[in-house]
C-alpha cells in the first residue's frame, strides 16, 4: 500500500510537471457577447500566455449558468476543464434550488476569484421616476414592477432582499434574457430592471436608461451622483462575482500552477482595464479564502430566499 501510494504521488507530480500538454477548456455559462463572457474571455486570453497553452472558451448557456457548472463537475479532474464560476451557478443556485445536479462546495476546487460587479436598479430614460427616493415612494404604494433575467436567479434574490429591507411592494416579472427586458422597459410594459449594471453602461451613458442606485458598499468613482442602496436607507450590499473553478480531485500541483498563472495574468493592463471598467473591480481571493467567500455568499442568498419565502418558478 505504501509503495502504491508513493507511485501514485510520483505520477501526480510528474503529470503536474508536464502540465499543460494540450489546450485547456474554459466553460462559460452564457452566450458570447455578454458581460460574463467578456470577463471569461479576457482572463482566458491572458492566462494562455502564462500557462503555456491556449485557453479555449466553450460557451454552454442555459439555466443561469447551471448547465456549464454541471458539465464541469462531470469532467475528468485533470486540469483541462475549468469553469467560469459565478454568483449565479454556485452562489444563488444552491440557495434556492434543492435538486441541483452538483453540490457546492463539495464538487468544486475554487482556484481564484477574478472580478466583482455591483447590481444596479435602472428605469427607462423616459420614466417619471428620477431618483431612488422617487422609486421607494412609488413602491410603497404598490404600483411598481421589476424585471430580472430569470426566476430564482441571483438578481431576483438580491432584489427580494431590497424589497424586504425597504418594506417595498414590487411585482417581479421574470424574463429569459436582457434583450426582451430592454424592449419592454423602453416600451413601458415593465417599470424597472434589476441586474449587474456594467453591461448596460452603453444605454445608461446615452440616456436610454437611468441608473437609480447601485448595490456596492460605496459610490462608484466614475458615477459620483449615483447613490448606493445602503445610503438610500436600504441596507443591501451584494455583488455579482466571477472566478475560476476546477472539478474536485484535480491534483493540487496542477491547481497551484493554474493559480500562479492566474496571479500573473491578473497583472496585465488589459485585464485590469476590462475588470475595472464602469465600477467593477478585480478580486484577489484564492484557494481557501475564495471557498470561504462562496460559502458566505450562499448563506447570504439563503437568508434572502428564506425571508422572502422564495421558490423556483
Amino acid at each position: 500500500m505504501v509503495a502504491a501510494a508513493c507511485l501514485a504521488g510520483a505520477a501526480t507530480v510528474a503529470m503536474a510537471a508536464g502540465y499543460p500538454e494540450q489546450p485547456i477548456r474554459l466553460l462559460i455559462g452564457f452566450p458570447p457577447g455578454g458581460g460574463g463572457d467578456l470577463y471569461g474571455r479576457t482572463i482566458a486570453n491572458e492566462l494562455g500566455k502564462h500557462i503555456g497553452k491556449p485557453i479555449v472558451v466553450d460557451n454552454k448557456p442555459g439555466a443561469g449558468g447551471n448547465i456549464a457548472a454541471e458539465l464541469m463537475t462531470q469532467a475528468k479532474p485533470d486540469g483541462y476543464t475549468l469553469l467560469l464560476a459565478m454568483s449565479g451557478n454556485v452562489g444563488s443556485a444552491p440557495a434556492i434550488r434543492p435538486n441541483l445536479p452538483y453540490k457546492v462546495p463539495d464538487d468544486f476546487v475554487f482556484i481564484s476569484q477574478l472580478v466583482e460587479t455591483p447590481y444596479g436598479l435602472v428605469v427607462s430614460g423616459n420614466s417619471k421616476i428620477k431618483t431612488i427616493q422617487d422609486y421607494i415612494a412609488a413602491a410603497k404604494g404598490g404600483k411598481l414592477t421589476y424585471a430580472s433575467t430569470g426566476a430564482g436567479g441571483a438578481a431576483q434574490i438580491v432584489m427580494e432582499m431590497v424589497k424586504q429591507q425597504g418594506n417595498l411592494d414590487i411585482l417581479h416579472i421574470p424574463y429569459k434574457g436582457s434583450g426582451p427586458v430592454m424592449t419592454d422597459l423602453m416600451g413601458g410594459l415593465v417599470d424597472s430592471f434589476f441586474a449587474p449594471y456594467t453591461p448596460l453602461m452603453g444605454q445608461i451613458s446615452s440616456g436610454k436608461l437611468r441608473l437609480l442606485a447601485v448595490s456596492s458598499e460605496k459610490r462608484i468613482p466614475g458615477m459620483p451622483d449615483v447613490p448606493t442602496l445602503k445610503e438610500s436607507g436600504i441596507d443591501v450590499v451584494m455583488t455579482q462575482w466571477y472566478g475560476l473553478a476546477a472539478p474536485k480531485g484535480t491534483p493540487k500541483p496542477v491547481i497551484d500552477k493554474i493559480a500562479q498563472s492566474v496571479k500573473q495574468a491578473m497583472q496585465a493592463p488589459e485585464v485590469l482595464r476590462v475588470y475595472r471598467a464602469d465600477g467593477a473591480q478585480e478580486a484577489t481571493r484564492t484557494g481557501t479564502a475564495f471557498r470561504d467567500f462562496v460559502l458566505q455568499d450562499i448563506a447570504n442568498y439563503r437568508r434572502g430566499v428564506e425571508r422572502g419565502n422564495l421558490k423556483v418558478e
